[in-house]
C-alpha cells in the first residue's frame, strides 16, 4: 500500500502543476475547471468535518453553500446598483470586496448551521438526514420566491469582486486565490482532527455513551462541528458565485447537497485529502464523459457502486488502505 502522505503530496502537486501547464499551453478552460474543482473541494472539506469526524450524514449542506452564494450576490448586487442593503436601524451598503463578502458568507452560514444544528441534532440516523434535507428544500423554495433578488431566474453580477493586490478577472490569479483558501481550510481540518476537540468528536461519533461518562456532551461537540462545517461550506458558496458571477436557487437544491456528499465518498470519508480527490475526479468525469453523453451520471453511479462495495475508504482508501490517517 502507498502511504497516504504520498497521495496527498501528489494531489497537491497536481493542483499546482495542471493550472500552470494550462497557462503555458493557453488552455483557459482547464484553469476554470481546476478553479471549480478547488471550490468544490473546499465545500467537501467542510462536509467532511461533520461527516468524517462527527458522523453526521447531512443532506442539507446546500443550505450553507447557497447562503454563501447569496451573501456574495446580494452584497455585490447592491454595490453595482449603488443602493443600500439596509438604511435602518443602521446603514448597510453593498460591497465588492472579497474579504468582506467572505466574512459575511461565513457569519451567515455559521448562524444558519447553529440554528439548523440545534434543531436537527435532537434526532439521529435517518431522521437527521431527512430533517437536514427538509431545511435544504425550505431554503430552495424560499429563494425561488425571493423576487427582489431574481427569484427563479437568479441574480447576475457583472464584474467579479475584488481582492487587494490581485486582478481577480485573471483566471490564474483567481485560481491561486481559491487554491490558497483550500490549503488554509485543509490545514485547519488537519489541526482540528488532531486537537483535543477533534479527538473528543471522533470519540463521540464512535462511543457517545463513554464520552458522556467522562463529562463531555456529545451533542454539543457535534453541534460545534456542524457549525464549523457550515461556515467552510458557506465560504465555498461565495467563491462559487464569484466564479460564475451568478447565483440562483439551484445552489440550495438537494442535488447540490448530493454532489458535495459524492465528493467526500469518492475520495474517502474521514480522509484529509479525500474531498479534494473526490472533487477533482467528479469535475474530470463531468467534463470528459459529459462531452460524450448527457447520461454520464451512469458511469459516475457505477464508480460509486464499486467504491461502496469494494473500497469503503474511497479512492484514497483503495490506494492506501482502509484506515483513515490525517497526514
Amino acid at each position: 500500500m502507498i502511504p497516504e502522505r504520498y497521495v496527498n503530496a501528489a494531489t497537491l502537486l497536481a493542483l499546482v502543476a495542471i493550472p500552470l501547464w494550462a497557462l503555458a499551453a493557453d488552455e483557459p478552460f482547464t484553469i476554470t475547471l481546476m478553479t471549480r474543482a478547488a471550490i468544490f473541494a473546499i465545500a467537501a472539506v467542510g462536509l467532511n468535518i461533520a461527516l468524517g469526524l462527527g458522523g453526521l450524514v447531512s443532506l442539507g449542506h446546500a443550505v450553507f453553500f447557497g447562503l454563501g452564494g447569496y451573501a456574495m450576490g446580494i452584497l455585490a448586487h447592491h454595490a453595482q446598483t449603488y443602493t443600500a442593503l439596509s438604511e435602518w436601524p443602521v446603514l448597510i451598503e453593498g460591497t465588492k470586496s472579497m474579504p468582506v463578502i467572505w466574512l459575511a458568507a461565513v457569519l451567515v452560514s455559521s448562524l444558519a448551521a447553529l440554528v439548523i444544528g440545534i434543531l436537527s441534532l435532537r434526532t439521529a440516523g435517518v431522521y437527521f438526514i431527512m430533517i437536514t434535507l427538509a431545511f435544504g428544500q425550505m431554503f430552495f423554495f424560499f429563494a425561488i420566491s425571493w423576487a427582489e433578488y431574481g427569484g427563479e431566474d437568479g441574480l447576475s453580477i457583472y464584474v467579479r469582486n475584488s481582492f487587494p493586490g490581485l486582478n481577480t478577472l485573471d483566471l490564474i490569479q483567481f485560481y491561486g486565490l481559491c487554491l490558497g483558501l483550500l490549503c488554509v481550510v485543509l490545514v485547519f481540518a488537519w489541526r482540528l482532527a488532531g486537537s483535543p476537540f477533534g479527538l473528543a468528536l471522533n470519540a463521540a461519533r464512535q462511543a457517545p455513551v463513554r464520552v458522556e461518562t467522562v463529562g463531555l456532551d456529545p451533542v454539543r461537540l457535534k453541534l460545534v462541528a456542524f457549525v464549523l462545517s457550515g461556515a467552510i461550506t458557506g465560504l465555498a458558496g461565495a467563491l462559487f458565485a464569484d466564479l460564475n458571477r451568478f447565483v440562483s436557487p439551484t445552489m440550495f437544491s438537494w442535488q447540490t447537497s448530493g454532489e458535495i456528499m459524492i465528493f467526500v465518498i469518492l475520495g474517502g470519508v474521514g480522509r484529509l485529502f479525500g474531498p479534494v480527490v473526490g472533487a477533482l475526479v467528479f469535475v474530470a468525469l463531468e467534463h470528459w464523459l459529459g462531452g460524450l453523453s448527457d447520461f454520464w451520471h451512469i458511469w459516475l453511479g457505477l464508480l460509486l457502486l464499486v467504491i461502496v462495495l469494494f473500497g469503503r475508504g474511497g479512492l484514497i482508501g483503495m490506494i492506501c488502505g482502509r484506515e483513515a490517517v490525517h497526514d
